[in-house]
């Protein structure tokens, strides 16, 4: 890639662009898109421009939203160049590009469609939000039960060319129902004389139009598919997704997943290129609502004040003690959010898995405990039994809300990963605080 790289900053400054728009059109679509992702605004374009129809359908796709909508905004000025290009584009990606823009925005592109192609994206559109209906395609090959091998080749040269894969095929009835899938292999080694109801078993796997992207995830984890169809209630084939969609899918989720954990308001694809505003408005809220929330821990700290004079040694493993509790907590919440996700376990597992962290969670609270003494047996040997006692408390104070965090927020029909680490930390420093200060003012009777 450095060696390409490299090259077509050669093109540039050379103003060669014959050379510059053959290798861009010769290279791998991901390198080339790797590139214009990297170039100036002003670049940007004029790479893109470069490309022919094939690779810059191919490009388009894997390029982030921020830069398809640059590269719109600037073909908007020549109707007949953005009028080609959108159509140009496959449904699904299409789609998915059009989801993220303002409705009036989409409304306006659409214009631009073809009526066929209008017809295909308002009915995509049409489906519910994160529905497998916004990710299908209907660009499949879709073979009748009573075709012969080799009328279903001869089928397959005329309609199989625009069709996102060919790796699996589609068998219907009459009334466009689905009643098979069958792989081109099984196809290639038939007699082409076979008709293909004689070589299909009427067992298939697909997904309903209106089943949750989730579904799809977990569907083609169990199959191992390279793509699935997709049907209606009644059973009539509408589109197929392909395992790259899935791949997609995956990544999206993983990542929203992962900043709502870190207690961020929306996914940041690339803080390089995102505004400044943008890091702050993404980030301020909840680090104001925690702020608030850590006002208990100050207002607990203060209702002991009698006990933090008389026992000064207290205050230096109050934020190792509190600080233990949270990272517990995190850690059981990591692990019950992938678990959710994944479908590993379920909201009503809830109770199974209670007892079995309070075991666990007992057990690092004592190991960590024998630590915390050792060092309380130099500093400060009079406090050894409360924060031994705390220390064991704490983790699993932390541990239990890590743990049903993540089911109470699925039961009530958010998103667990909202049951972010630093939300479970704060909840976790508050129990800690009155418990640690609560122990100490009974063990020394103040």
């Amino acid at each position: 890639m450095t060696e390409f790289k490299t090259d077509f900053e050669d093109f540039i400054k050379k103003r060669d662009w014959k050379s510059l728009k053959q290798s861009l059109n010769d290279n791998d679509p991901i390198e080339v898109a790797r590139i214009i992702e990297d170039v100036s605004d002003s670049k940007k374009i004029i790479l893109f421009g470069l490309l022919d129809q094939e690779q810059s359908r191919l490009v388009f796709k894997l390029l982030e939203q921020g830069i398809q909508e640059q590269i719109i905004d600037k073909l908007a000025h020549n109707i007949r160049h953005i009028s080609r290009f959108l159509n140009n584009i496959k449904p699904d990606d299409r789609t998915a590009f059009f989801e993220g823009l303002p409705g009036k925005v989409t409304q306006q592109l659409i214009e631009h469609l073809s009526p066929e192609e209008r017809k295909i994206t308002t009915q995509l559109l049409g489906y519910p939000e994160e529905s497998i209906g916004r990710m299908m395609t209907p660009e499949y090959v879709a073979l009748k039960a009573e075709y012969t091998v080799e009328k279903a080749f001869q089928h397959i040269r005329t309609k199989g060319r625009n069709s996102e894969t060919l790796n699996v095929l589609y068998v219907i009835d009459r009334e466009g129902n689905l009643i098979d899938d069958i792989t081109i292999r099984k196809l290639i080694l038939a007699n082409p004389e076979q008709k293909l109801e004689e070589l299909i078993d009427r067992r298939f796997v697909a997904l309903n139009v209106l089943d949750d992207q989730e579904t799809a995830i977990q569907t083609f984890k169990d199959y191992d598919r390279v793509a699935l169809p997709v049907i209606n209630n009644e059973g009539v084939l509408l589109g197929i997704v392909t395992f790259d969609d899935i791949m997609d899918v995956v990544e999206k989720e993983s990542t929203e997943d992962f900043h709502k954990f870190g207690a961020f308001q929306e996914a940041i694809t690339n803080p390089l290129k995102e505004k400044t505003f943008f890091l702050y408005r993404n980030r301020i809220v909840w680090l104001v609502v925690l702020v608030f929330m850590n006002v208990f821990s100050g207002a607990a700290i203060m209702s002991f004040e009698k006990v933090i004079e008389s026992v000064v040694s207290l205050v230096f493993f109050l934020p190792l003690l509190i600080d233990s509790g949270g990272n517990a907590g995190s850690q059981s919440a990591t692990l019950m959010i992938r678990s959710l996700a994944v479908g590993d376990v379920k909201v009503s597992d809830w109770y199974k898995l209670i007892g079995k962290e309070i075991v666990v969670s007992f057990l690092l609270g004592v190991t960590m405990a024998i630590g915390i003494a050792s060092i309380a047996s130099f500093r400060a040997p009079e406090v050894i039994v409360v924060v031994s006692i705390t220390m064991v408390l704490t983790v699993m104070t932390g541990s239990v809300i890590g743990l049903l965090l993540p089911f109470v927020f699925t039961k009530l029909k958010l998103d667990p990963a909202t049951a972010s680490a630093p939300l479970i930390t704060s909840i976790s420093d508050i129990c800690g605080v009155l418990i640690y200060f609560s122990i100490a003012s009974m063990y020394f009777g103040i």
